[in-house]
């Protein structure tokens, strides 16, 4: 279901993911009456009536692609659209490839967590901060619990001070309300 906006062409396709590419006029769709022409291997052809620009494409054996719509006269490759927007899907597939997302991962501890508990929470941040993800420590402190909130200070002490290798701390111990937050992320190489 492709809908047209002014320049961009937008479709919706098979994975959920919208596909934005530059709409061009091409070949018969150009309205100018003169145009400025750039040969196939990125010379100058000058200023022609935009029938002699067809005929030059057409000699070429590809399309004439009108490039920069705006200026005066609008200006016009010679080149091989198909091929073209082919080689930008390309591109866009590369880079979203090599595209890094970093994920936040959230681990919950309560101030009476067990020397136990707390090493396995530790193997798991641990782990997070080795695949490049930034992981966020929440604490909950439930009824009388907050008062003791240094309890829960020590606690995030001791994970930030056994994590240093790894990471690095992105957003210091706070506490809102019955939580308290600390964000980690993997130390930069």
């Amino acid at each position: 279901m492709p809908r047209r906006f002014p320049g961009l062409t937008i479709d919706f396709l098979d994975q959920g993911r919208w596909n934005i590419a530059k709409d061009y006029r091409v070949n018969d769709e150009i309205k100018a009456q003169t145009v400025r022409v750039i040969g196939a291997e990125g010379g100058q052809l000058g200023i022609l009536p935009l029938s002699m620009a067809l005929a030059e494409a057409e000699k070429a054996g590809s399309d004439l692609v009108e490039v920069a719509p705006d200026s005066s006269p609008p200006v016009c490759r010679i080149m091989d659209y198909g091929k073209y927007r082919y080689q930008q899907s390309k591109k866009v597939h590369t880079a979203r490839k090599t595209q890094v997302t970093v994920q936040l991962k959230e681990i919950r501890l309560r101030p009476k967590t067990e020397a136990h508990d707390l090493e396995t929470k530790m193997k798991h941040i641990l782990r997070f901060l080795g695949q490049s993800s930034k992981v966020k420590v929440n604490m909950l402190f439930r009824g009388r619990e907050i008062v003791y909130a240094d309890l829960g200070r020590k606690l995030m002490e001791q994970i930030k001070q056994r994590i240093e290798e790894v990471g690095q701390v992105e957003q210091e111990p706070k506490l809102e309300g019955r939580y308290m937050t600390m964000v980690l992320a993997p130390k930069k190489n």
